[in-house]
């Protein structure tokens, strides 16, 4: 069993440029790397930085089906264009952990942040979101790949 380091810190409100849809799993990658795309292209055509790497927050709507935001932070923030949105990330206290590995094998390290803030008297507070420190297409190995997990949570 992996053993997941998990960290907490409070962070600043981060703009973002996102694209929004419901999803089922099978949907997901194919329609996360067009929206990389369009959210990179939307911010360079906008003159916006894009201050980090790309991310995914969910939203669970039942077993298969989500709903999704995902792109990147800019700054400034965007205007709304051809499916990308402005938005934000927010700010308050989180708690992070980094998951290598496959997409697939992430549920124990979401468990192991579940865990850490209930045994630490908090609650989670909000849809947490994944940050990809790995790009797929030049990491075919699934095995290196990097998740950063966040996690925002309510302290006890």
């Amino acid at each position: 069993m992996t053993r997941y380091e998990i960290t907490a810190r409070t962070r600043q409100r981060q703009t973002t440029a996102v694209a929004r849809a419901t999803l089922t799993v099978a949907e997901i990658g194919p329609w996360l790397s067009r929206t990389y795309g369009q959210a990179a292209a939307c911010a360079q055509a906008q003159g916006a930085a894009i201050t980090g790497p790309p991310f995914a927050r969910y939203h669970r709507l039942g077993p298969d089906r989500f709903s999704i935001e995902a792109g990147f932070p800019v700054l400034p923030p965007v205007v709304a264009e051809g499916g990308i949105q402005p938005s934000a990330l927010p700010g308050g206290s989180i708690a992070t952990t980094v998951h290598l590995g496959p997409y697939e094998q992430m549920t124990p390290a979401y468990e192991a942040l579940t865990r850490w803030i209930k045994e630490h008297g908090g609650r989670p507070a909000g849809d947490p979101w994944e940050v990809y420190h790995s790009d797929p297409a030049t990491q075919p190995d699934p095995a290196t790949w990097r998740t950063e997990i966040v996690q925002p949570y309510m302290a006890g």
